[in-house]
Parts: C-alpha cells; structure tokens; sequence
C-alpha cells in the first residue's frame, strides 16, 4: 500500500495530524497497534480507572526498579487503542501556563512561545466553560473580559466544565481563598494561578477523545485510512524515508507501506524513541551495541524523559457524602445503569472538578504545584479504595529537574523498551514535595471544610519531621502518567536535540515527530491538550503553511511573585 503520508499512531497528536492532511487533500494512512475505542469502559467518565489495567487497551508498560522510590517499579500506562491515551487518559484539560511555552521557545524551540502556539489552542478548542451547564460562577473570582478572548470556540475539541453538584468541590476552592489564595474563573485563560473549577474533554456525557474530534471525521473524508497492526521500524533509502514496516500480529509475515511524501511517528514518548532507535536513529554506541546500523548519531533519542508525580493526600469524611455510596456493587450497577440510559449521573463526569495551581515558595514566579480535587479516597486506578467515606488531593510538583530515560532492551521490536525515569534523582525533589504536603495540610485546616473533614488518613498526623515525609513520599510517590520529552525539539545544531522546531527529525530527509515526546521540558499540568496543540501547529508544518499570526497577551503573574508565596 502507498499514500502520500503515513502517520504511525491513531492517539492524540496522530489523530490531529491525520485530520489535517486528509483536509487539505493529501491521502494518509494511520497505523495503529490497537482495537476499537467502542465501549463503556472507554466512553464513560466515570469509568477512567478500567481502561488503563485493561491489557485490551494499554501497552502494559513498567518502569525498571526506581532507586529514587525504594526500588519500587510503576505502571507507566500508554492507549494501545484508537485514540490512543486519549481514549484512557483522566479526560482532564489543561493547556499549560503561558511561561512553559516562552521557555521552549528560549531553549531552541523557535517559533514556540506562548504568542505563537496560543492560536492554535484556540483552533483545536470548542469550549463550552461559560455554558449554563457549565457553570462558572465561583465565590471569589472576579469576572475578567480576556478570559474569552484567550479561548477557542467552534474547535474539533469539546472543553466543558462539570457541574461541582457535591458540596467538596466548591469546599476545595474555597478553602484555598481562605487559606490566602487568588480564585480563578479559568486556569486556561488569563490566570492559571489559584483554585477553580477544572475542564475535561467529556461531551454530553461521554469521553470527547483525539479520535472523536480528529480520527473518525478524518477517515469520513475518504483521504485516511485506518491500518490495523504494529509498526516495527521506518525505511529508508539513503537517508530519506520512505515507508514503514509493520507486522499485523506476533508472527506473521510483515508488511511495508510506502510513503510518497513524509512519514509522521506519533507513537508516544515511549514508542516514538524506541522507533526512531530500531530504525538506525539514536545513541550511536547503544544502537551498535544491539547490532543496529547507525543511520544517525542522535544521542538525544531517549533521553530527556520526565513525567509528573503525585501523592494522594486522603481524608476521612464526617458526611456520608462521598462517591463511596456507590463503591459496591448495586451503586456501579446503578452508575453505569444510569449513564447507559441517560448519559448522566456520577458516570458521565472524570469527577475531577475542581483544582489549584499556586507556587510553592515566594521567589517562584507562577505555579510549581499542582491539585485535583476528587470526592472519594481511592487511587488512579481504581485501587486501593479507603475504607469508608472519604476524599482525596492529588498534589505535586509541575518542573522536577529528575531526568530518565527510554532504551532498547533488544533489537526485537515487539520487546517492551527500558523504561527508567529516576524520580526523585534532584535533590530539590524532595523538598518540593515535602512543601505539597504541608501546603495541603494548611488549606485543608480551613473552616470550609469543618462541616466535612473528619480525620487526615494519608499521610497521617504522625507523620511530621522531614525524614517521616520523605520516607512517606519514597513509599507512596505515584506517576501521574504524563510522560514527556524524549525527542526533543531544538536547534539543528544542539546534539541533544532530536527535531527541529518543524518536528523534522535532525540528520535524516522526510521524517518526523508529532507527539510529546517533541516537549523540551514538560508543561505546567496534564498533556494531552499541549499534545494536540503540539500536533495541530506541526500540520500547517508538514503542508508547508505559514504558521497562524502570534497572539501576544500576557498572563497573568502574582504581582508579590518575588517576595510572598501566596
């Protein structure tokens, strides 16, 4: 088979990628390791722990052992699954603060500050955050005329606001205004600093992921098409390449799709690197060391790896007021009963609906910390559910200075790579976390939540001298599985630098990267909307388009940033 472009990847940034080129006429072909994104568990809010321990769904990726944790080895879920971790992801949008961007742009990612990708945001964006069912109306944040001039409307990407119906949600917000904090109607706007209300890609009650937006109008257009297999290198032909290889299950015969123009890997940070090294692309002494031939010394091709961790912060309830009333069996039945008929209820809401970015110290200029606010005291996956009515904060640093790694663990494609993050390797980390404890313990001493908090569960009020909380974090430290950065944009000329600010990747012709894997450094909050961004501004690149006219408007910034921390 042959088309003008292959796309390896049918997730976040390979859905846009593909929507755009089949738009402006070009044929494209999606390769995609996955299955169908049909089902509850995938298209119901409520259900976001499912998909992610679902073999079906996820690559089932795990870290090496991280000395930084005990030794300890993480799940590091990716969506191997149209949409791909769009369609497993905690639906949870936020576009980053205008800063993360201004520094991409300062270390060498041309033509990426926070003017310049600030129109696309608003291409990519149906938002929907002032809607009457979504309301806004927040005690303590002032109204500002520039939140709506920052938004996109009319975009492919629905951006809605849930209805904060449990009392906890609007608790958590205030709480952080009495604890001496700024209140903010729209964290994606004007000022991401302060508590709010939290946005998510859910529409009408179900999950609005890449695919929905993007994939699916894409193959309607009859210029896409959807191949069904995985990818095991890209070709080449001195230096250019020119298709890909791929095997549509262990065993079988492999197949080669030929590319007239580009292929696009958008494959995840995970995928994308250990590609890019099968292929010839990489550390040139690691890839010889497996038996690759070097195509291109690139000593940058998995490194720079980052991801945000988290620790859940739980509290026992005084009211049985949480989601635990449905933590049995007859309450799932009646959740996902619910939704079925009605596309309502506690199913049709990630039940992350409220939040907080504040910085952690005075002498920070904008936020390094941030919450989700969640009315039950369980884990990300579903695990681990405390006993009771309870509540939790998940709480952590935004800009860790840890970096890790993805390797090849064999020249065997269909092996898992190396997976190695070293969190906790800085020695600030430690210290900004013990700072997300403590800051939360204060704001959950306010009087909001007298009617509601009972009793601290996690840490535990014992837990109090530095060595009690890093031991603490050590133990309980969790990924918030937002992996980054490990083909990182930069000048042609900076040998760490994997592509240049048009996704094309250093050293060889006609190849590129479209995911995060691109991110110099990693975003101030969840990544799937600057992934999408990310993919919508490097389409106009492939066209050949000239970027959409910058959009130079200041964020907001504490203006005691340098002497007060709140």
């Amino acid at each position: 088979m042959e088309a003008d472009f292959i796309i390896v990847g049918a997730g976040s940034a390979g859905s846009v990628v593909a929507c755009r080129l089949a738009e402006a006429g070009a044929s494209v072909l999606v390769v995609e390791a996955g299955g169908s994104d049909a089902g509850p568990f995938i298209q119901m809010p409520g259900a976001l722990s499912y998909p992610m321990r679902m073999g079906r769904y996820d690559w089932g990726f795990a870290t090496e052992p991280e000395p930084g944790l005990g030794n300890r080895v993480l799940a590091c879920p990716r969506g191997r699954v149209v949409g791909g971790s769009s369609s497993i992801n905690g639906m949870v949008y936020v576009r980053g603060h205008a800063r993360d961007f201004d520094h991409w742009a300062e270390t060498g990612a041309t033509g990426w500050s926070h003017a310049d990708v600030l129109p696309y945001f608003q291409r990519l964006e149906n938002w929907h955050g002032d809607a009457a069912s979504s309301p806004t109306g927040i005690e303590g944040a002032h109204p500002c005329p520039e939140d709506a001039a920052w938004r996109g409307r009319g975009g492919p990407l629905h951006v809605t606001r849930g209805r904060r119906e449990n009392p906890l949600f609007d608790a958590f917000i205030k709480a952080g205004r009495q604890a001496g904090y700024p209140v903010t109607r729209d964290y994606n706007g004007h000022q991401q600093e302060g508590f709010g209300a939290m946005e998510a890609t859910i529409w009408r009650g179900r999950r609005w992921s890449a695919a929905s937006a993007y994939l699916k109008p894409a193959l309607r257009s009859g210029n896409c098409q959807l191949i069904r297999g995985q990818v095991l290198r890209v070709l080449f032909d001195q230096g250019r390449a020119t298709g890909i290889e791929m095997s549509r299950r262990p065993g079988a015969q492999p197949r080669i799709l030929r590319a007239r123009r580009e292929v696009v890997l958008a494959a995840s940070p995970i995928n994308t690197p250990k590609l890019l090294m099968l292929s010839g692309i990489g550390p040139g002494a690691q890839l010889a060391a497996h038996g690759i031939t070097v195509l291109a010394d690139r000593p940058g091709v998995g490194a720079n790896l980052q991801d945000h961790l988290e620790l859940y912060l739980q509290y026992a309830a005084r009211k049985p007021i949480t989601l635990y009333r449905y933590w049995n069996l007859l309450g799932k039945a009646y959740v996902g009963a619910r939704w079925l008929l009605t596309r309502s209820g506690p199913g049709a809401s990630n039940q992350f609906e409220a939040c907080a970015f504040i910085r952690s110290r005075a002498g920070i200029e904008y936020p390094d910390i941030q919450y989700h606010f969640l009315p039950i005291a369980v884990r990300y996956d579903g695990r681990a559910v405390a006993e009771g009515h309870g509540f939790q904060a998940h709480v952590g640093p935004m800009r860790s200075k840890s970096r890790g790694h993805v390797r090849l663990a064999s020249p065997d494609p269909l092996a898992p790579p190396r997976i190695r993050f070293n969190y906790m390797s800085h020695p600030d980390d430690r210290a900004e976390f013990r700072a997300c404890i403590r800051l939360t313990r204060e704001i959950m001493s306010r009087p909001a939540f007298a009617p509601w908090l009972r009793a601290e569960l996690q840490p535990g009020p014992a837990l109090q001298s530095d060595d009690q909380l890093d031991a603490f974090i050590r133990d309980h430290a969790e990924s918030a599985y937002h992996p980054c950065g490990t083909a990182r944009m930069g000048r042609p000329d900076d040998r760490e630098a994997v592509v240049d600010p048009e996704g094309r990747v250093i050293g060889v012709e006609h190849l590129r990267v479209v995911d995060s894997s691109v991110f110099p450094r990693i975003t101030n909050g969840n990544l799937n909307a600057p992934t999408i961004m990310t993919a919508e501004k490097m389409a106009d690149h492939i066209l050949g388009r000239a970027p959409l006219a910058p959009i130079d408007r200041a964020p907001w910034i504490n203006p005691n940033w340098q002497a007060r921390q709140r």
